[in-house]
């Protein structure tokens, strides 16, 4: 009856693994099918299945489930486009103002403006690319 128990136990925390994803509540369910397995097999008492439990699923938590942490994670996306240049340095080629001006970014010439309208930057100064805004490069000299 006991046995049973662990494995309708089993089956509550895969089922909540379905929702999380994150292999946790899999190595404990794990834990819970092998101490239904031992409770079937042998007359523990309630602490000694609760031993072995815990033993089973720290050896999974700490065992398995880095293994498949690393086989089934996903790397996060690489920004690509419009997306990708933000961050970048950018070199002015003509003074960047509120209202015109030019850098180099990425080998193109992009028409920019400050991110702070009251500054400008003079030619030959390096910014940092805050967003792009439409065509324009919104720049930043920092500090």
């Amino acid at each position: 009856m006991v046995a049973l128990l662990w494995v309708l136990g089993a089956v509550i925390l895969a089922a909540g693994e379905a929702l999380s994803g994150d292999f946790f509540l899999l190595m404990l369910a794990g834990g819970a099918l092998g101490t239904a397995g031992v409770s079937a097999l042998t007359d523990l008492p309630v602490w000694g299945d609760a031993l072995v439990f815990a033993a089973l699923s720290a050896a999974l938590i700490l065992g398995v489930r880095p293994a498949l942490t690393r086989r089934f994670s996903t790397p996060p996306p690489t920004p690509t486009g419009i997306q990708a240049l933000t961050g970048k340095t950018a070199q002015v080629l003509e003074p960047v103002d509120e209202v015109s001006g030019t850098v180099r970014l990425d080998g193109d010439v992009w028409t920019a403006r400050p991110l702070d309208p009251t500054e400008v930057y003079a030619a030959g100064t390096t910014v940092t690319v805050m967003k792009i805004d439409g065509a324009t490069a919104v720049v930043w000299k920092g500090p």
